[in-house]
């Protein structure tokens, strides 16, 4: 039977012969369903579609994602380090191209995403490397829309995946919200690897915080100082966002205590 995907958030869900009769992701208030109503697709019908596209971001970075924009229209991360290759955050296409390619690289030993918009195929990318682990926190175990013992339900506020490589709960957009530090990133001085947890803007010298982006629903000022308190202790002079091009070069980590400044001013803090 099929996974079926929501053509809007991007989640495939557990197998069944009809399609669910919501996503309960969409459903939420930090989401949406579309006017013309929920709509599903399959991994299947998707490949005949669209398909992977990669761009190399830096040494050991790799972009990922999907031509036509589909669903969010993230793009997944492919970082290499010498004792793990980790995909951080992840896509609702999974291409027999993109597999040869990132098995010629040397493959993938874990799998980390920011937050359950994000979540979309993990378990097939799982699969596809040989059962590798999937790091979700544990706080939002209930948008797991495709059970899997794969998955591994982190709790607390930091998680190690390797020599370097540190997942650090956030909350905010979600209670679970997850960044990556890679404290080899940028040649060395560090990067961190957000998804919208904190979103790279248009300028691409700041970041900011939301609770629904669709919706345009801020966070208040509690949970934008724990985001801030969560990465302090934390050296990275890169910031990567969730889609292309939404990257801060240099002077990420000054970058995100202005932009905090500055979003705490707006709402009248």
């Amino acid at each position: 039977m099929p996974h079926f995907i929501c053509t809007t958030c991007g989640a495939q869900h557990a197998e069944g012969d009809q399609p669910p009769a919501a996503c309960a992701i969409c459903q939420d208030e930090r989401q949406y369903v579309k006017a013309t109503g929920q709509q599903w697709t399959t991994l299947e019908r998707l490949r005949l579609t669209n398909r992977n596209s990669i761009k190399f971001e830096e040494p050991g970075l790799i972009g990922i994602g999907i031509d036509p924009h589909f669903a969010i229209g993230q793009r997944a991360l492919f970082l290499r380090t010498p004792k793990a290759n980790v995909l951080w955050d992840c896509l609702p296409l999974l291409d027999e191209a993109v597999v040869e390619a990132l098995k010629g690289l040397g493959g993938i030993s874990a799998i980390a995403v920011s937050h359950p918009h994000y979540y979309s195929s993990v378990v097939e990318w799982s699969r596809a490397f040989g059962g590798i682990p999937i790091y979700l926190h544990a706080s939002d175990g209930q948008w797991v829309m495709r059970p899997d013992k794969a998955i591994v339900s982190w709790e607390g506020e930091t998680r190690a995946l390797g020599e370097g490589l540190t997942l650090v709960r956030c909350g905010g957009h979600f209670e679970g919200g997850t960044v990556l530090h890679w404290a080899g990133g940028a040649g060395g001085r560090g990067a961190l690897l957000t998804g919208d947890i904190l979103q790279v803007v248009a300028d691409r010298k700041h970041i900011s915080f939301m609770w629904s982006y669709p919706n345009y629903v801020p966070l208040p000022t509690a949970a934008v100082e724990r985001i801030v308190k969560a990465v302090e202790p934390f050296e990275y002079d890169r910031v990567y966002g969730a889609f292309w091009d939404t990257v801060i070069e240099r002077d990420g980590k000054a970058a995100v205590g202005r932009s905090a400044a500055r979003y705490l001013r707006a709402i009248g803090r």
